[in-house]
This record gives structure tokens, sequence and C-alpha cells, in this order.
């Protein structure tokens, strides 16, 4: 069994925020996979589905504890299932890479995204997978503010397609493991930028 947890906040109020992102991925994976993830789990304090994919049972969570308490939700899920931490995604924004840029990691500190730096927190380990969609970076509004905000019009597109290849880089991730879905996806998205796979597991990007 896996764990996929797409970190958000709940309410209409930040719907469709940057913050969200990781909502979204859950969701166009519920979609593509026909798994129900409108279930209120009270002791996961989070939405919870299940789907298989290929041989393997996959768990979809987004939890409803707020940004920056995921970790409680996660752990929950975890302890419950007794799942290590080498068997959990986690989908999220980040501030430091531009709008549309994917980058999967094994391993690493949270790098400032409050709901990640929970989760270590729960688990005690920074050994968990994380998958880091790009938001842009705040330049003339503070951070906390930023990532709340919506897309630009002219952003929209291209975070409607990034969420796409998000859910793809996720279901290879559950298919052929963080090594593969690594070299894949990081190498895709520097190839289609026109620059060099910096991130790819083939540079040693492990962490």
């Amino acid at each position: 069994m896996k764990l996929i947890a797409g970190l958000g906040n709940p309410g209409p109020r930040y719907a469709e925020t940057r913050h969200n992102v990781g909502y979204d991925v859950a969701d166009e994976l519920a979609r593509r996979w026909r798994c129900d993830l409108s279930r209120f789990d009270r002791d996961f304090e989070g939405l919870v589905g299940e789907a298989q994919v290929g041989t393997e049972r996959v768990l979809l969570l987004k939890p409803l504890t707020f940004m920056n308490l995921s970790g409680r939700s996660v752990a929950a899920v975890c302890r419950f299932y007794r799942l290590p931490p080498t068997e959990v995604l986690v989908v999220h924004d980040d501030l430091d890479l531009p709008v549309g840029q994917l980058r999967l990691r094994a391993s690493g500190s949270a790098g400032g995204q409050k709901g990640l730096a929970d989760i270590l927190r729960h688990f005690g380990t920074q050994e968990v997978a994380r998958l880091r969609i790009g938001i842009g970076k705040a330049l003339r509004a503070p951070a906390s503010d930023f990532v709340l905000s919506r897309f630009l019009p002219d952003e929209r597109p291209v975070i409607d397609a990034t969420v796409a290849l998000a859910a793809e880089a996720a279901e290879a991730w559950v298919r052929r493991g963080i090594a593969t879905a690594m070299n894949e996806f990081n190498r895709r998205r520097d190839e289609e930028r026109g620059s060099s796979p910096a991130g790819g597991a083939s540079e040693g990007e492990s962490s």
C-alpha cells in the first residue's frame, strides 16, 4: 500500500489558490482512477479515497487540518495502516520554482513549506518523497499573502497542464518507484524548458 497526500487548505475561500495545487493534483488522480475522494474521515482529519493502481493499493488523502498542521492527518493515516514514510508521496506548492515547474525528490528538508515541515516533524525523518509544484515567487506581496492568491489568467493554462503532468508523475511513483519517476519527470520538464536536467536522479538529486 502507498499513500499520496495532496496538501492545501479546506473551504471555498482557498479553492484554486496557489497553496492548493496539492489538492488539485489529488483531485486529478481521483478523477483518473475513478476514486471517490469526498469521504471525510474524522480519525484522519481529511478526505480519503482508495484506488487500485496495477497491483498497488493506493490511498489518496486531502488533509483538512489546514496546511501548517498537515502532519497530524498524514501521520494518523500512516499509524493506522502501519505505513512507513518510504511509502508516502507528498504533493505540495513551492515558491522557489517557476510557475509550472515540477520537481520530484526522494528526501530532504521542507525548504520553507510549512505543511511538509509538519509532516517531517511528525515522522521524525526527512526521508519522505515529495512532488514540488512551482507557483512562482512573491515579488511584491508578502509570501503568506502570495500563496493564498489565485493564478493570473495567463498562468492558469500552464498550471492546469502542470497538474495533469504532476498526476502522471505521481502515478509513475506508484508504478515504477521514486528514482525512475525522478529521472523521467524532472528531466522531461527541463528538456521542455530547454535547460539541462539539473534535477534528474542521475545527477544525484536524491535529497
